[in-house]
């Protein structure tokens, strides 16, 4: 079945977006400061704890993302409101630095999640469905290409077939027992496999506010920008898994990779 006109165009937008450059190009371009001059200022030991907090802040914000979620399907999604929210939490990153990587990254990645099923539920996905829930979990895992990245793993089908097994097996367990515990191991190895794909989106980001000039006014633009950078990769993805509930997700990815 070829694809209409219309659902062409959308998932050749949904391939831009997927497949740009990712934050830290973004960052430099907002904020007009390369973030590799942010990695010199961190400590030996940020890749540790950096990979500790995105974990952690994967699990709070599974926990509490969707709850209030509204469901309605005539409504666009709020994403300026999202970004507003994250670029508070990220004032008090920028203010406070790495210390306070513990708490601003659980909030802002709450309120990203949050925005991520806003987007979903605008594409067509039922949030009450566990697949629909856990694909924006996988959003978390689509940071855009970026030059940290293993470059033989950085494409789009790349990251979803890497994390297809855990998502699999965590869709079971969801099925059978709800998210009532994110301690379930099928569900620890999902946050497990999608932290450390988050946490190199991350690490530019902490880079990024550790540059002393940054301060507070700059860690609320960077947190906005690392929130549409996310807004930007569910777009993308629930475009794709919405062509793929069309037309099959075959011929999705054959269009995908000839484009």
């Amino acid at each position: 079945m070829d694809l209409s006109a219309t659902d062409l165009e959308d998932l050749r937008r949904a391939r831009t977006l997927l497949e740009n450059p990712g934050l830290a190009a973004k960052i430099a371009d907002r904020v007009g400061m390369p973030v590799v001059k942010g990695f010199d200022l961190l400590p030996d030991r940020w890749h540790g704890l950096v990979m500790d907090a995105a974990r952690e802040a994967i699990r709070k914000a599974l926990d509490v993302a969707l709850l209030t979620l509204d469901r309605r399907t005539d409504r666009p999604s709020s994403d300026f409101l999202h970004r507003a929210a994250a670029g508070v939490t990220g004032a008090v990153g920028g203010a406070f630095g790495l210390p306070a990587l513990a708490v601003e990254l659980p909030v802002s990645t709450a309120i990203m999640l949050r925005s991520i099923a806003d987007i979903a539920r605008e594409e067509g996905e039922d949030l009450d469905a566990p697949e629909a829930r856990l694909a924006c979990l996988e959003v978390l895992a689509l940071g855009g290409r970026s030059a940290r990245d293993d470059a033989a793993d950085t494409g789009y089908f790349a990251a979803r077939t890497a994390m297809a097994a855990a998502v699999s097996e965590a869709v079971r367990h969801v099925a059978s027992h709800g998210v009532a515990s994110t301690s379930a191991p099928a569900l620890v190895r999902l946050i497990t496999v999608v932290a450390s794909r988050f946490s190199i989106t991350v690490s530019e980001k902490v880079a990024a506010q550790a540059i002393p000039v940054i301060g507070a006014a700059g860690g609320a633009l960077i947190n906005t920008v690392f929130t549409s950078h996310f807004q930007d990769m569910a777009r993308g993805h629930f475009t794709v898994r919405r062509l793929e509930r069309r037309y099959g997700a075959e011929i999705i990815r054959r269009t995908y990779d000839a484009l």
